[in-house]
This record gives C-alpha cells, structure tokens and sequence, in this order.
C-alpha cells in the first residue's frame, strides 16, 4: 500500500503533484492545514508499504518514523525544515536541504531533472523565495508577466493552507491537490477559469484588506509585530501576511499574531529577508514552536510568554 503524507501548503502539495504526475499511483493521502505537521502518527502502515513524505519536519516526526522504517515500511523522504539526527536506515531514502534559499519542492524538481520545473517555481513563489523564484523564472525564459502568474499561483496556493481547522480552508489540502493534478502546466491552471485559482484570488484580496487595516502592536527598528483577531479570515491570512510584510521591509523581522480561544497566540514569525536565519531556531524556545530559517511559527504561545517572544525574537535579530 502506498501512503502520500504532505504538509498542506503550496510546497508540500505541489511537491506531491511533480512526483504523481510524474509517477501516477493509487495512495492514501494524508495531509491538513499548513501548521498540521506530525502527520506520520496518522500512518497505519504494515511491513512491506511505501511511504512518501514531504515537507514535514523529521525533527517533528521522528519518534513515529523510527518505528516504521524499523517495522520494514519504505520511506521517502523530502524536506527542508529542521530534520535532527537523520536514522540510518536501508528502509530510508532522505533528501533533506536546509538551505534557506531552497523548499521541498525545488527538492523534488532536482530529483526529476526539472520535468515539472514551472510547478516547482510556483512553489517557490509560495513559500516566500521571491530572488530564487525571480532567478528560476528568468533562467527559464519566462516573461515577467509569467512569472507574476506562478508568483500569484502559488502565494495563492499556499494561503489555502493556514488555519486552526480545516474548516477555515477554502479547499482541504488533498482535495486543492486533486484538483490542481488536472493541469501538468500551472499555466493551464491560470487559464482554466473553472479551476481553484479564481476562487482563492477573490477570497485572498478579501483577506490581504482586512490584515492590511491592522496596525501593529509593536515596532522597533528590527521588528514589528502584529495582532489578528480571533476570525476564520485571520487564520487564513497569518502566513501570507508574514510574508508580505517580510517584503515590504526585507531588513526587519516580523510576526504576526493570531489570537486564540484559551488566551494564547498562533505565531507566524519571518527572519528579515536579508538576514535569512534563526526564525526557526527562535521558534522553537517555545513549546508549540519550531520551523526553518526564515520562517516559522509558534501553534499555542500563551499571552503572557509574548514579552518574552519579542524579546528573544529582538535580541536575536540585533547582533
């Protein structure tokens, strides 16, 4: 039996769709919202099954790995987040990148010699690797409209993939991965008026307005911080937000607080875009945090650990 378990963002989903279009097979899939990532404890896989995992963190993972790799289940596994001791396994085949510059996707892309290369800049774009994606999207002969096409297609893509619940989503990650399966050319999924792009392009700008009329709650000279309320639309936007604000002003870092039901925050934290490192280093002081480099997030920070979140966040950004 094959399982395919996937971060439900724009990287993990469109990791999944250059590798089954590439290598169609009938899988269980098994994802959820972008935040979701201990997936692998879901997995009731028997010796002798194939798994394929994507942009998830190992480190998240591993005590329900190790026993899968030792039970004789295969292992494929593609990421970039924090990975830890990576095990020693003939059941494993790991392909892990921690460069900040990178994503699972392009991973992937590497792995079958650029066959789905527009779909991997898409993701790219997504995940916030703005220079990178510009580069690819340039060496590949793409026009600057093109490439605002697959930037759009794939900020998109990965906005569907915030919130507490599935039920905040527009579309559950496996079925956005479905869908997006019909088109071997993102460019096919931008021209196709009937396919998600359009759905999440109307709700997106919705959204992105309402965030953009929140002031922040503080702001120094390397980082500003700001507060969502507790709606379906905050938790949608968090993410993607972090990563427009990280645009605007590359030399600072930001956070963006989503607030909760027990008087605790959902962080979305992004190093400054010019400083690439320790967000996920930062994050993981906390006990719901962890991510990668540039960018990471905190699931459940109680209120009153927020002065201690700015602080470690400032201190570390002031070096």
């Amino acid at each position: 039996m094959n399982y395919d378990i996937f971060n439900g963002d724009a990287d993990g989903i469109i990791a999944l769709l250059q590798l089954r279009l590439a290598n169609p097979i009938e899988s269980t899939l098994i994802t959820g919202v972008k935040r979701d990532i201990q997936l692998l404890s879901r997995v009731a896989a028997q010796p002798g099954d194939e798994l394929t995992v994507l942009d998830i963190s190992m480190e998240k993972n591993i005590d329900a790995l190790k026993p899968l790799l030792d039970s004789g289940v295969k292992v494929f596994y593609a990421d970039h987040h924090r990975s830890g001791a990576i095990p020693e396994s003939d059941n494993l085949s790991a392909h892990i990148d921690l460069d900040p510059n990178t994503c699972t996707s392009l991973i992937v892309d590497k792995l079958l010699n650029g066959q789905y290369h527009y779909w991997a800049i898409a993701a790219a774009y997504g995940d916030n690797l703005i220079a990178a994606a510009d580069e690819l999207s340039s060496l590949a002969g793409l026009t600057v409209e093109q490439a605002a096409q697959l930037n759009e297609l794939g900020t998109l893509i990965n906005y569907n993939g915030y919130g507490s619940c599935i039920s905040d989503l527009h579309f559950e990650p496996a079925e956005l991965f479905l869908a997006l399966k019909a088109y071997p050319n993102p460019f096919n999924a931008i021209a196709d008026k009937a396919s998600p792009f359009y759905k999440l392009q109307v709700a997106y700008g919705t959204d992105m307005a309402n965030a953009q009329a929140v002031n922040a709650m503080h702001e120094s000279k390397n980082l500003a911080v700001f507060e969502l309320p507790n709606e379906a639309w905050a938790k949608r936007i968090s993410g993607v937000y972090g990563n427009y604000l990280a645009n605007e002003k590359p030399s600072v870092a930001h956070a963006v607080l989503t607030d909760n039901e027990d008087n605790t925050y959902t962080v979305s934290l992004r190093a400054p875009l010019l400083n690439k490192q320790g967000a996920g280093d930062i994050c993981s002081q906390f006990a719901t945090g962890g991510g990668r480099a540039a960018a990471a997030g905190i699931n459940s920070l109680p209120k009153e650990q927020l002065d201690d979140f700015i602080t470690a966040v400032s201190e570390y950004y002031n070096l």
